[in-house]
């Protein structure tokens, strides 16, 4: 997934360095690059951030006492 990013994002800097004006570069590096490769990690981060909630609240449910003493009846 990185991989991409990063491959991406070099070729957005080649545009960009190609543009006419500083600002063309500075828009085409924004809108072509950060802005498409934010939006992407993004989308993509949301499954392993789910998958890491949901085994944070299973550990939780595991390790939570149930309030059953087996020693205590004796």
């Amino acid at each position: 997934m990185y991989i991409i990013a990063i491959a991406w994002m070099y070729v957005v800097i080649l545009m960009a360095a190609t543009e006419k004006s500083v600002t063309a570069g500075l828009l085409t590096f924004i809108f072509y690059g950060l802005l498409p490769c934010a939006l992407l990690l993004w989308l993509l981060g949301v499954k392993h951030r789910r998958h890491h909630q949901n085994k944070q609240s299973m550990d939780e449910m595991t390790h939570q006492q149930d309030g059953t003493d087996p020693q205590r009846d004796e």
